[in-house]
């Protein structure tokens, strides 16, 4: 009983101090006694989003709030995330070797899906690589309940009422079961990680089976994922973007993904691929393409397009983008990219992930398995490694403290 009181209060204290920071009104913020008059609330609101009343009571009777959802709602990965890190944890030998491997096991679903959607198979399963690592890790959060706390609870409540009713309606509409509908706590699910509502506007039956389903239908997933590139602006047979050489002295003020302007005016810049190629040797002249430098005027520099900003679409994040926009390219071969990025540690593959936690298991330190997540448990190992060598004590998971523990 005194361990509940005290998480109990802190509870309390996390959502008054996330309604203060926030200044919104408190009645915003549905403490965890309140939850239900809330849920119970959204009825009509639901009724009036087409969700029946016995939808509604069925799904929502037995629901309780997940309050640790609000510490996943302020933090975001992909903006938090050195991006040399997160390049190397999405984009590594074994997800490469995975993604083509997959390339030959559907290949024909992913030719019927090129003809009819214009999107290349390559990009399609990048798409799948990166958002559940190709089914694997497609999340284990119940969407009813996820989505029904956040609907009551924290932040954007606005948002994810939409997706709430959204959800219900999916089961509702006989898609897909209640019980197979589980994702990531923000509301995606599948195979490629459609938001509920994009669900409704995007998903395809694509094997014809009187179903849409992106959660046991492969099929479904690659053909839905396409027709989303497609709907968001994708050009057949166009690059994403590539890799090029800025000269010496070039400035980027005014640059950025979001300002194209023609290959004719970077090559005036004396702007060429990073190979020393003349840009109208691989694209028109015409084209338009933006600047993206992910990490400043000293890292990779490339010039992106249109196809680009599709993938962008799907997560607004751009280091998200130029994971599946490499990643699609290493599917057909390509190699890294050239220029490297500015940092003395690089991050860690997942197989080095794994390695360091079990270095980390043999010198005694009590982190649970050696699972690649890095979480407090291995990072605080890691500080007491680095204090003990006499390395920088921060904690962090890269080449420098692997190599000085293998």
């Amino acid at each position: 009983m005194v361990n509940f009181s005290r998480d109990y209060m802190k509870l309390n204290a996390l959502l008054t101090i996330v309604t203060a920071s926030l200044a919104l009104p408190s009645s915003l913020f549905a403490q965890e006694s309140n939850f239900h008059q809330c849920l119970s609330s959204l009825e009509s609101q639901a009724a009036q989003a087409g969700v029946s009343h016995y939808t509604f009571k069925k799904y929502t009777a037995q629901l309780e709030p997940d309050t640790s959802l609000l510490e996943k709602l302020n933090y975001q990965p992909e903006f938090r995330t050195p991006i040399w890190d997160y390049m190397t944890a999405l984009v590594d030998e074994e997800r490469i070797d995975d993604g083509k491997a997959m390339l030959q096991t559907h290949q024909t679903t992913l030719k019927r899906v090129a003809q009819l959607y214009g999107v290349d198979p390559a990009t399609v399963v990048a798409v799948w690589g990166v958002e559940s690592n190709y089914g694997k890790n497609q999340g284990k959060y119940s969407l009813v309940n996820a989505l029904g706390t956040l609907s009551c609870i924290g932040r954007r409540q606005a948002f994810f009422r939409k997706e709430f009713f959204a959800t219900l309606r999916i089961i509702q509409s006989g898609d897909i079961t209640e019980d197979r509908l589980k994702g990531s706590w923000a509301g995606a699910f599948g195979h490629t990680q459609f938001m509920p509502t994009t669900f409704e506007r995007l998903a395809v039956d694509f094997d014809n089976d009187g179903r849409r389903d992106l959660i046991d239908n492969t099929v479904d997933a690659l053909g839905s994922t396409a027709n989303y590139l497609k709907k968001a602006g994708w050009q057949t047979g166009q690059p994403w973007g590539f890799e090029v050489k800025l000269p010496q002295g070039f400035s980027t003020t005014g640059e950025s993904r979001k300002n194209k302007k023609s290959i004719t005016y970077w090559m005036s810049k004396g702007v060429k691929t990073i190979n020393g190629q003349a840009l109208n040797e691989v694209v028109g002249s015409q084209q338009k393409a933006g600047l993206l430098l992910p990490a400043g005027i000293n890292g990779p520099a490339f010039l992106v397009f249109k196809n680009f900003d599709a993938i962008y679409s799907y997560n607004a994040a751009e280091s998200y983008a130029l994971a599946i926009a490499h990643l699609s390219d290493r599917l057909k071969g390509a190699k890294p990219f050239v220029t490297p990025w500015p940092t003395d540690d690089l991050g860690l593959s997942r197989r080095e992930r794994i390695e360091l936690q079990t270095l980390l298991l043999k010198r005694g330190h009590d982190i649970g398995e050696a699972d690649g997540l890095i979480g407090s448990k291995t990072r605080e190992a890691i500080k007491k490694e680095q204090a003990r060598l006499g390395m920088t004590v921060d904690g962090r998971a890269g080449q420098k403290i692997l190599k000085a523990l293998q």
